[in-house]
């Protein structure tokens, strides 16, 4: 996807937007910063494994892109309903346990996350780099379009009961940002890109047995399936935020 995915994003992307915002519902958007690191915000180690295909810099290229494709979205889609789009406050890549905490906690290794008490996104940049590397380049717009999905979410002051549905949802709509990016043109997707979608989703899929009310529970293989693409194929209206 690299070379094929285009970067002339433009605010027509969702002008025909099926979600109608409330401005109640959204939080102050000058949040306080409430980023603590131990060390420096780290880069994709350069001296990680190299399959010949996939070098760190192709990774760091398609998660800029990636970012910034789910910014010009989501603002779009807030602007159609007269809301005005504050994007998240940073994208930190980071290598081990304990080098970004989200309030007090420090987040894991091999990992991506939203932190809503910062208002930003990390991820393990040796983890995700090894996941471009073996599952391919599209892998890394789900990623990030995942977790810009919970920032949304904490824009719109959206909560669940449960921890899967919070997750599915976003699935969903990681899977309406890129199905109407590909369908308005601004995002090309190459002979299977859509299997590499897949492949990620078997990958994140919870632990067969794991139960569906568990705090760290994200959905089977099979539900993370379908809630993407009903997000890909339906658009936002098949999330459900209204």
């Amino acid at each position: 996807m690299p070379a094929r995915h285009r970067t002339r994003w433009t605010v027509a992307l969702v002008a025909a937007a099926v979600l109608t915002l409330g401005c109640g519902a959204l939080p102050d958007p000058t949040l306080p910063e409430d980023v603590t690191s131990t060390a420096p915000a780290p880069a994709a180690t350069p001296t990680a494994k190299v399959d010949g295909t996939k070098t760190v810099e192709e990774f760091e290229e398609d998660a800029g892109d990636a970012v910034s494709l789910a910014e010009t979205y989501w603002s779009a889609v807030f602007e159609a309903s007269g809301v005005t789009f504050g994007p998240v406050r940073a994208v930190r890549p980071y290598r081990d346990t304990g080098d970004l905490a989200c309030g007090r906690e420090p987040i894991p290794a091999d990992n991506a996350v939203y932190c809503p008490a910062g208002d930003f996104i990390a991820y393990d940049a040796d983890w995700a780099v090894t996941a471009f590397r073996r599952i391919g380049d599209a892998f890394v717009f789900y990623l990030l379009g995942h977790e810009y999905a919970h920032a949304v979410q904490a824009r719109l002051g959206v909560e669940h009961r449960y921890a899967i549905d919070h997750e599915l949802q976003a699935d969903c709509m990681a899977g309406a940002y890129l199905g109407d990016s590909v369908r308005r043109d601004l995002l090309s997707l190459a002979d299977g890109d859509l299997d590499e979608f897949r492949r990620g989703l078997l990958a994140v899929g919870d632990p067969e047995g794991q139960p569906w009310f568990a705090p760290e529970s994200h959905g089977t293989v099979a539900q993370r399936t379908d809630a993407f693409f009903s997000g890909y194929d339906g658009s936002l209206k098949a999330c459900r935020l209204s």
